[in-house]
C-alpha cells in the first residue's frame, strides 16, 4: 500500500445523509484506504452520525442541524480553531466533492497555509439557486460563492460534459479534468432466487414486465413524466409494475399523483433502501431502469443498474444518457411524458432486446469504483506535483 500521500475526502453529505455525493465520498475513502494511501472524511455534524463502524477517520466540523426528511446538516466551520485542526493532520491534498460549505472551509484552511486542493462539481448549481433561492440579491450572492469556491481550487474535475457546460453557466472560465464516477456494485448475474423473493414481496406477477425508479424522491428528477407515462400505458390496457424505491423531500406529493392518475395497482412503492446488495437485487429483479433526470451531471443509478444487466431508458442529449447508445446499451427518448410511453411500448414486451441492452450496459458502460479512483490518485500525484512545480504554496493567496 502506496502510504506516501494523506488525502482529506471533503463532502457536506455523508451517512446517516443518503444521497449521490454521499456515496461518492464514501467510495473515494474506502478504496483510497484499502489500496494507495491515507483518506479522512472530512465532513459536518450530524446528531444522528455512527462513525464508529467505518474503518477509516472521519472528522466532523460544526454544523447547525435542520431536520428534514433527508437529513442534511449545514457545516459551519467559521472557528479559526477548526482550520489548524487539518493543517496539523498533515494532509497532502485536500479533495471537495461539493463548492459548498466544506469548500470553503478548505479555502479557510488555504488562508493559514496552503494545501494543494481538488474540487469535483458533481450537480447543477445553478438550477438549484434558481429554483430555491428566493430573491435575485440572494441569487447573486449563491453564485458568487459557490463560484469562489470553484475558482479557488487548484484543479477542478467534472464527471461529465454535462457538468462542464453547467460550470460554464454558472461563470467558470478556467480548464478542468473529466473524472467519472465509478460503481460500488459489483459486476454481477444476480441469483435468480433473490430476484423470485422480491417479487414474491411484492406480489410481482412473473408475467408482466417490471420497471424501477431508483433515486431522490424530488420532482426536478422529472418523475411526473414517468407517472404520466405510466397512465398512458394503463389506459392502452397494459399491465406493467413499476418499483418506486428511494425516498426525499416530494414522496407524500409522488403518491398523491399517483393515486389521483389512478396508477396505484402498478406502483410498488419500496421505499428507503440502504443495503447496496438489496439494492442490487432490485435492479436486477427489472428489466428496465427509467431515470428521465436532466438535472443530474452523471447518473450513479444508470451504471448501477447496469452491474446486474439491467439497462436504463433516458432523455436524449442528457447528462445521464452520454455513452449510451440507443437500443444497443440502452434506450433514449425525449423530455416528454407521450415519448417515453412510445418508448416504453415499443420495448416493453421484447425481452430478447432488453436483455441484449443489458447486458451491452454491463460490458461497455459499468465503471468500478476501484478503476474510477485509481484513475483520480494517479491524477492526484500529477495535482501536487504541478503545485509545488509551480510555487504555489508561497504564492499569495486571493480567496
Amino acid at each position: 500500500m502506496d502510504k506516501k500521500y494523506k488525502i482529506a475526502v471533503g463532502t457536506d453529505a455523508f451517512p446517516p445523509t443518503t444521497d449521490g455525493i454521499s456515496n461518492v465520498a464514501q467510495s473515494y475513502a474506502d478504496i483510497l484506504n484499502k489500496h494507495f494511501c491515507d483518506a479522512v472524511i472530512i465532513t459536518p455534524k450530524n446528531p444522528n452520525q455512527q462513525d464508529k463502524k467505518y474503518p477509516y477517520e472521519i472528522f466532523r466540523y460544526k454544523s447547525w442541524w435542520i431536520p428534514s426528511r433527508e437529513g442534511y446538516s449545514i457545516g459551519w466551520p467559521f472557528k479559526e480553531a477548526l482550520s489548524y485542526e487539518i493543517i496539523n493532520k498533515n494532509f497532502d491534498l485536500l479533495h471537495s466533492h461539493a463548492p459548498l460549505a466544506t469548500s470553503y472551509y478548505f479555502r479557510l484552511v488555504n488562508r493559514k497555509k496552503r494545501i494543494p486542493t481538488v474540487l469535483t462539481y458533481h450537480t447543477k448549481y445553478e438550477y438549484d439557486i434558481e429554483k430555491r433561492v428566493p430573491t435575485k440579491w440572494a441569487k447573486d450572492f449563491a453564485r458568487r460563492f459557490i463560484l469562489n469556491n470553484i475558482n479557488s481550487a487548484d484543479e477542478v474535475w467534472v464527471t461529465s460534459n454535462g457538468s462542464a457546460e453547467s460550470l460554464r453557466k454558472l461563470g467558470y472560465t478556467g480548464d478542468y479534468v473529466l473524472m467519472p464516477n465509478g460503481c460500488d456494485m459489483p459486476r454481477k448475474d444476480v441469483d435468480p432466487e433473490c430476484i423470485k423473493q422480491i417479487k414474491q414481496k411484492h406480489n410481482i406477477p412473473d408475467t408482466v414486465p417490471v420497471f424501477i425508479y431508483a433515486g431522490r424522491m424530488i420532482w426536478y428528477k422529472n418523475i411526473q413524466y414517468v407517472l404520466e407515462a405510466c397512465r398512458i400505458l394503463k389506459q392502452k390496457g397494459k399491465d406493467f409494475r413499476l418499483i418506486m424505491l428511494g425516498f426525499g423531500a416530494d414522496e407524500t406529493a409522488i403518491k398523491f399523483r399517483y393515486k389521483r392518475l389512478g396508477i396505484s395497482d402498478k406502483i410498488v412503492w419500496a421505499g428507503k433502501v440502504l443495503d447496496r446488495e438489496l439494492l442490487q437485487q432490485y435492479y436486477a429483479a427489472s428489466d428496465l431502469l427509467l431515470f428521465p433526470s436532466t438535472f443530474d451531471t452523471n447518473g450513479l443509478v444508470v451504471r448501477e443498474a447496469a452491474s446486474c444487466a439491467t439497462p436504463a431508458l433516458l432523455i436524449e442529449n442528457s447528462c445521464a444518457a452520454e455513452g449510451i447508445e440507443n437500443n444497443v446499451t440502452g434506450f433514449l427518448c425525449r423530455e416528454t411524458s407521450e415519448s417515453i410511453a412510445e418508448t416504453l411500448l415499443s420495448v416493453m414486451h421484447n425481452k430478447e432486446l432488453m436483455k441484449a441492452t443489458g447486458k451491452n450496459a454491463q460490458e461497455k458502460i459499468y465503471i468500478s469504483w476501484a478503476e474510477a479512483v485509481e484513475k483520480a490518485y494517479e491524477r492526484y500525484k500529477i495535482v501536487i506535483n504541478n503545485f509545488y512545480s509551480d510555487n504555489k504554496q508561497n504564492d499569495e493567496y486571493k480567496y
